[in-house]
């Protein structure tokens, strides 16, 4: 497991872009954290070194929101996934091996997360801005 301490939404965006660097493009990406702790931020930097155009939002009401570009790119958001029936309506597993998948709020379909993915835990630091990054599964950084 490797520690990366962000002191700034900025940065935050830079890991993304840092990572996004040594992916091949059919990773999955899942990230832990509460409300704010800057997984859709993470997703921005990821998505700009792909070229990603589109303005990159927290997929709240739609679930999953799709981005266009080097590679494709899935973000999804599991807050209101709560069954199987629920995982399975997202269209998740339609998703795999088609393009880099992003998911915010991991911890709540984590049982049937495959075994080869990315998982960063995302937990506020000493102030406001700061966050600690817990990556594990990707050591290239």
């Amino acid at each position: 497991m490797k520690q990366i301490i962000s002191k700034s939404e900025q940065e935050t965006e830079k890991l993304g872009e840092n990572i996004a660097k040594h992916l091949q493009g059919n990773e999955i990406i899942a990230l832990f954290g509460g409300m704010g702790m800057g997984k859709t931020a993470f997703t921005r930097g990821l998505s700009k070194h792909f070229g990603v155009k589109d303005e990159v939002s927290s997929p709240t009401f739609s679930i999953v929101n799709e981005y266009k570009g080097k590679n494709n790119i899935y973000h999804f958001d599991m807050y209101r996934v709560n069954t199987w029936d629920d995982l399975y309506s997202t269209g998740f597993f339609e998703y795999i091996d088609k393009g880099i998948i992003i998911i915010e709020w991991s911890e709540n379909i984590e049982n049937a997360l495959p075994e080869n993915i990315i998982k960063i835990e995302i937990k506020r630091g000493s102030n406001e801005n700061e966050r600690l990054f817990n990556i594990k599964g990707f050591d290239e950084i």
